[in-house]
């Protein structure tokens, strides 16, 4: 299928990222993950909506994302744009290192389209490092990210968001409605090489990328494991 006219939208999730005080890798996929969620959630995006119809024209296509970053001014010009910002904590004291993931996820909008304070952003570069990582909550959704490819935090952003995309699209209302109340609680993690074969059988979503950057065409780069499809 295509999208309005054959018009390509995309959707741009944006990163703030300060140069002294970088969040955690993982800690920004599960927010990244989270933004889709939002803003597939969102009042304004179904029904009569102010952005539905951008939305239905968005998923009725490829439902194309793009990651940028920001710091500073460029992070306070995306705020003022429409749209929603989730983080991962509270905002934590000047210095606290790390501190939380800021994602800001706007309405998608044709290619040609994107706002200018976003368009200038950049979007490759965008690498960050993790902490030890505690145990996933029993119950909670996993993303697995494949283990034997090699991707940017900026392309792992969007494959999560790919994937918590189709998690939506599997559930049930009153599924979807049950992780809304719980914050869209989820868990991003690199699956070991023997985890990764058993989802591939699973029949649980799995992400097949278009190969446009840093991948090859086809490659499989997270699979969603939510216990409602179990």
């Amino acid at each position: 299928m295509s999208g309005e006219g054959d018009v390509e939208y995309v959707l741009t999730l944006v990163l703030h990222v300060e140069k002294n005080d970088r969040p955690v890798q993982t800690d920004a996929l599960e927010t990244a993950a989270r933004a889709v969620l939002a803003i597939l959630a969102d009042e304004r995006s179904t029904g009569e909506g102010e952005w539905a119809e951008a939305m239905y024209a968005w998923q009725d296509a490829r439902i194309r994302k793009v990651v940028r970053r920001a710091r500073g001014i460029e992070w306070h010009r995306a705020e003022a744009l429409p749209g929603i910002t989730v983080s991962s904590a509270p905002p934590a004291p000047a210095g606290e290192r790390p501190p939380p993931a800021e994602v800001r996820v706007f309405p998608p909008v044709p290619l040609d389209e994107v706002p200018k304070d976003l368009a200038k952003l950049q979007v490759t570069g965008t690498d960050l490092e993790d902490d030890d990582l505690p145990p996933v909550t029993p119950g909670a959704p996993v993303l697995w990210v494949n283990p034997t490819l090699e991707m940017s935090t900026g392309k792992t952003m969007a494959q999560v968001g790919h994937a918590a995309h189709l998690t939506w699209w599997a559930l049930s209302d009153a599924a979807r409605q049950a992780w809304a109340d719980d914050d869209f609680r989820l868990a991003v993690r690199t699956a070991s090489k023997d985890q990764w074969k058993q989802l591939l059988s699973s029949g649980l979503p799995v992400v097949q990328d278009a190969g446009f950057t840093e991948v090859e065409p086809g490659s499989r780069t997270v699979i969603a494991d939510h216990p409602a499809l179990r």
